[in-house]
This record gives C-alpha cells, structure tokens and sequence, in this order.
C-alpha cells in the first residue's frame, strides 16, 4: 500500500502532538470508536490529517453539508497532494422526491437535475477505492444510499493488456455494456470513439483519455493522451478501465428482475382487490405494466430505482449497497461536528420510509420500493469499522460509544479564551441587553443576540432600533446571499447588534464581536441545550474582551454543565499562555465585501467541480443554456432551441481549443 504523505508548512503545537498521538495508538491498537474534543480554532483539521498518515488506511470523511464537505475536501487536497483525494456528494442540483399527499389527493411526479461533473467525482471516488488503497473520499450523508453492488461495479471493469488478444468489436460491446456511448465527433467523458485499428476512450472519472491501438486482434500499444490535444502523455503495459455508471445490471439480471417485479405486482394486486382498494389497485396496475415494458424495450424506466431490490437480486428488507462497502475491510472513518452529522444520519431512514409508505399504500409503487433507501442507523454502525467522532461539543452518544476513548484538544495557538459567562436575572433583560449593547457600541465592539424565535427575533431586533440602537436580525428565511451580507455589515459597524435564533450557533467567523448575550437561557431544550449554548458562547471566543450574558432564573443542567464546560477550557488555556508567555490578542481579519465572500464560496466549489474559475463558469453557462434549450423544445419553440444549441457548441469548442471567443454570454 502506497503511504499517506502528510505536506504542510504547519507544525503541530499546543495540544495537537498529545491528541495527535493519543488517537494513533488508539486506532493502531483496534480501538473501535474514539472522540476528539476539539475547541473552535484548535486545528482539528490538521490533527485528523496528522492521524491519517500516521494510521494509514483509508479514510472516509463524513460531513453533515456539501459546503462543508468542499471545504474539508480542499484542505485534505492541500494536505495530501500525492495521494487520491476524493469528493462524494449527491449529484443533484435540484431534486424534488415523488411523493402523494391523500388530504389534497395530490401527486408530485419527482423531478430532479443532476450536476455531471459531481456524477463524474462520485466515479472517481469509487475508481479509486477499487484501484489503489492510499485513498481519501471527503462525503456527505450520500454515502449511506443505495450505489449499486460493489462487486458488480468490479466485476465489470474492462482489463486490457499490452499482447492480449481481443476482437475490436468484442471490446467494443463490452464498453457499451460498462455504459460507454459511441461518439466518433464529440470526444467527452464517458465517450469512447473508433478510427481504423485504434480505440480511443475516455473514462468517466478521468481527466485524461485512453488509446488502444491494435494489431489485428493483438492490442499493440496503449498510450494516455491529453482528451483536448491529444498528444501522448505516458506509455502503459496495461490499464482497467470502470464503468460509466455505478448501477449496472446485465441482461440475465433483468430477465430475472422482471420476473420478481410482475410476481410482487400479481401478490400486491390480490392484496388491493381482498381490501376492496380497487382505484389503488387499477393505479397501480397499469403503472408497473408500463414500467415492465419498457425495460423490456430499452432496458430502463422512469423511477427504475424503486425496482433495485428486484434488478439486483436482494432478498426482501436487505439493506442496499452504499460507498461504504467500496472501502473494504479495514478503513478509518471520521465523522466531523459529529454533534450534528449522527442525528441527520440518524433521521435519514424514517423520513425516506414515511414518504414511500404512503406512495405503497396508495398503489403509486410496489412495496419493494422501500427497500431502496439509506442505511438504517443499526446498519450505518455495523459498516463503518472504526470510528473518530470530531467535534468541539459532542453528544452524550458519542462520549459513550467511545467509553471513555475521549482525547482531548483545548490549547488555542492564538492564547485566544474561552469567554467568560455571565449569569443575569430574566427580569429586566431587555433594559439590561440595551444598557450592554450602548456599552459595547461605544468600545466599536458588536454584540449577537440570540432568542428562541424568529418572530421574537424579528420583535427584539425592532424593539432595539426603536430604542436607538443600530440593530439587523438574521434567521433561515432570509436567503444565503442576504444573511452573507448582513454579516457583512455588521463586521463594517454598519449596525452594532445582530439578533438571530440558531444560526448565530456554528460556522460564524466574527472577530469583532466582544458580547454574545442569550435570551431565556434557563428554556431548556435543543436551542438552549449543553451543546447550543457552548456553540453559541464559543461566537465570542475570537475576540479577547469576549463575553457572553446568559438571561436566566435558574441554572438548569443544561446551563451548569456549559459554564462548568467553560470554566474548565478557561483554566487550561490560561495556564498554556502563562507557561509559554502568550500574550492573548484578538484574530486579525480582514473584512470583504459581500460579493468577496460569495465569490469565495464559488471558488470551493470551483476547486471541486472544475480547474479554475473560467472553466467554472463555462460549465456554468452550458448548464444553464442547456436547461433553457430543453425548456424552448418542450414549448415547440424550435427557432430558439437551436440558437442555443449553437452557443452550447461555441463554449463547448472553446473549452476544447482553449482559444478565447469574442462573444460574450453574460451570466444570470
């Protein structure tokens, strides 16, 4: 196996090399499941890289959002340049779920559209688990849904050696059965083309193609070249070659699909008709019929997922294949803000079985249709092998699951303090939330203000203003780009307040911000539980006057246990900075412009889906013109759907040619 090798300009310092250590000997010793406890600007990142090439297995890194997962897929990409660093998301860029709601007798068809260039990272993802073992796949929730076997993914690849024997059009049906498609004119990925005795292909996950040249039936060289120039890039004595498409099923299989679908379809129907469900019934009937004879005729159908449990040949209520089952036995998994990403793996199952039970139970699909869906949690624990929960508040699940395997990781570089935690009568918060905020105001200092609601967030934030007081609210209806830009403006001392309910929890970077002050702190429930309030306090903890007020008439268990918390990483920080003289002193940030940071957003995506930003928006533009083009044909528009077509042909050239184009499509 080809070692993890750690680059980085960094060092570990603080409580990185004990935590560092600890979790390496953990791991190597067996140890199932163990916790890094890391505060906020600690380096957990660094520290998990650091334990992956010290442990080195392969390693899949759970986050609970795409957005997330990019950025810790970047960093990783920095991390390990020579080793495959890998980007698993869904590969939808919109998806509306099929689903019935009987109260309105309503039924949503779904619809759904999927980013090709994501599909294409989810391949080489799967490639290379197959392929090579120094392997690192940085993924969303998508990794507990139904893929496609693994070993049919693998038994399907197409090996192709230097001297060996095959007819040209042998190999050519066998690309087609992989889900290649022929193309003589346009030489994309997932397109394989034919020019006399030479074979050019280029893989799906790749970013460089593949020519086979032949002699008679003996293939006599095989070469990689560069898909656009086409000039050769390196000489290879033999190459495997996998699949186009991760759900693959041969024709034996079909056969053998069709015949349990029509034998679950006559089952359910006697069913129906026994409880006098006679619409169901008839609904249900015809939809399947229709279903069956066209993957007769074409091998597919709309929603032919919901038969995956038939066309593969799982017994009934077997869990489905996941990316999970492409690592193998031994690999490391790493379950980032665990504290967040258990509970969503945790809910994914039943809200998937509720939306499809009622769809069964009104004859819109067969019963089998449950059986493609996510892991439940029980099958989720049973296949990740060992396991590093990461997060600056993990729950009492993960605590526990690690019996006691919890390392801790409290020493900030920086100096930087927790805040200390101030707790203030309910009586007369608001009075004294405004006397707080004048202060605060005053030193150019900011305050959040967190409530338990967005309409006792919007009330407050009115209620500040009405009092003098520069104040903005901010909760989840306001859109990503107008929440990124009151942030914005709150660090340019465009107001002095900012009031919000969860979303002032994780993920907000502002240095200026000296008072985080909580609203009926003493309400206990998610919002005001051990976890919220130490991610709500930790707001402060980037500045060094941080302080956080809690309003409260008494100190439930949820409270004491967060000051407690606090007490405790104050202690040890102090201590640090005390025996390494460290001067504590506020993080140095500079402040963009809204569409800068909107712009760097884009910019992670970009580094995922594409080499750089002009790629970035090229592929952009397609996507959007070839939606338009597809919406101008489907409304007879005809004229217009072909000067589109011409526009997508123009980009498509100029990202072939690399030449500039004096036409200029100017994006939404």
């Amino acid at each position: 196996m080809k070692p993890f090798k750690l680059i980085s300009p960094f060092k570990a310092c603080g409580d990185q090399p004990q935590a560092i250590s600890k979790l390496t000997k953990l791991i190597k010793s067996g140890n199932i499941n163990q916790t890094l406890l890391g505060v906020t600007g600690s380096g957990k990142t660094f520290t998990m890289a650091s334990v992956i090439a010290a442990v080195n297995k392969p390693t899949l890194v759970i986050s609970h959002n795409k957005t997330l997962a990019a950025q810790l897929y970047a960093e990783f990409k920095g991390f390990f340049p020579e080793n495959a660093v890998e980007y698993f998301v869904s590969y939808y860029d919109y998806y509306q779920p099929e689903a019935y709601i009987p109260q309105t007798d309503t039924y949503i068809e779904k619809d759904a559209s999927i980013n090709e260039r994501i599909n294409r990272l989810r391949l080489a993802a799967t490639a290379s688990l197959m392929s090579r073992n120094d392997v690192i796949v940085v993924s969303s929730v998508s990794c507990i849904y139904n893929l496609g076997s693994p070993e049919e993914y693998k038994a399907m690849y197409v090996h192709l050696k230097v001297g060996q024997v095959i007819d040209r059009d042998e190999l050519l049906s066998k690309f087609i059965k992989i889900r290649y498609e022929r193309n003589d004119i346009e030489f994309l990925q997932g397109i394989f083309r034919v020019r006399g005795d030479t074979v050019e292909i280029f893989p799906a996950y790749e970013q460089k193609a593949v020519r086979v040249e032949f002699f008679g039936d003996t293939i006599d060289r095989i070469t990689m070249i560069d898909p656009i120039s086409l000039n050769k890039l390196t000489q290879e004595s033999e190459i495997a070659l996998y699949p186009a498409k991760h759900f693959l099923v041969d024709d034996d299989m079909l056969d053998a699909g069709m015949q349990s679908i029509s034998l679950e379809l006559e089952e359910r129907l006697r069913e129906l008709n026994s409880q006098g469900k006679l619409l169901e019934a008839q609904r249900l009937e015809s939809r399947t019929k229709y279903d069956l004879e066209m993957l007769r005729e074409t091998g597919f159908c709309q929603g032919v997922e919901n038969y995956s449990r038939h066309l593969s040949g799982r017994p009934k209520g077997s869990r489905p294949s996941c990316l999970i089952d492409y690592f193998g036995r031994e690999f490391l998994t790493i379950i980032d803000e665990s504290h967040v990403t258990m509970p969503q793996v945790r809910g994914m199952y039943n809200g998937d079985k509720a939306r499809k039970q009622v769809l069964t139970d009104y004859g819109f699909r067969l019963p089998s249709c449950l059986d493609n869906r996510p892991l439940k949690f029980e099958e989720f624990e049973k296949v990740i092998n060992q396991v590093l929960f990461a997060s600056a508040t993990p729950s009492d699940f993960e605590v526990d699951q690690s019996k006691g395997a919890v390392v801790e990781q409290m020493i900030r570089p920086t100096g930087l303090i927790d805040p200390e935690i101030i707790v203030m009568s309910s009586a007369n918060q608001v009075d004294d939330l405004i006397s707080r905020v004048k202060v605060s105001a005053q030193k150019n200092e900011r305050v959040l203000v967190t409530t338990l609601t967005k309409r006792m967030a919007e009330d407050l934030a009115q209620y500040l203003k009405d009092a003098g007081i520069a104040t903005s609210y901010i909760h989840s209806e306001l859109n990503a780009l107008d929440r990124i830009k009151v942030i914005s403006e709150l660090r340019k001392k465009n107001f002095d307040c900012l009031v919000g309910v969860n979303l002032l929890r994780e993920g907000l970077d502002l240095p200026e911000v000296a008072l985080v002050c909580v609203m009926d702190a003493d309400k206990e429930g998610f919002l005001r539980s051990a976890t919220s309030l130490i991610q709500v306090a930790g707001r402060a903890a980037r500045n060094v006057n941080g302080k956080v007020i809690m309003y409260a008439d008494t100190i439930t268990k949820s409270l004491a246990k967060t000051i407690e918390e606090t007490s405790r990483r104050r202690e040890k920080q102090l201590k640090y900075n005390k025996e390494n003289d460290i001067t504590p002193t506020s993080i140095k940030k500079a402040i963009k412009d809204w569409i800068e940071i909107e712009q760097e957003g884009e910019k992670i995506v970009c580094d995922v889906v594409a080499k750089d930003l002009k790629t970035y928006e090229r592929y952009y533009l397609i996507d959007e013109l070839e939606k338009e083009m597809a919406k101008a044909a489907k409304n007879l528009q005809f004229e217009r759907a072909i000067t589109l077509r011409d526009k997508i042909l123009i980009l498509k050239k100029k990202g072939k040619s690399g030449k500039k184009d004096n036409r200029v499509f100017k994006r939404k």
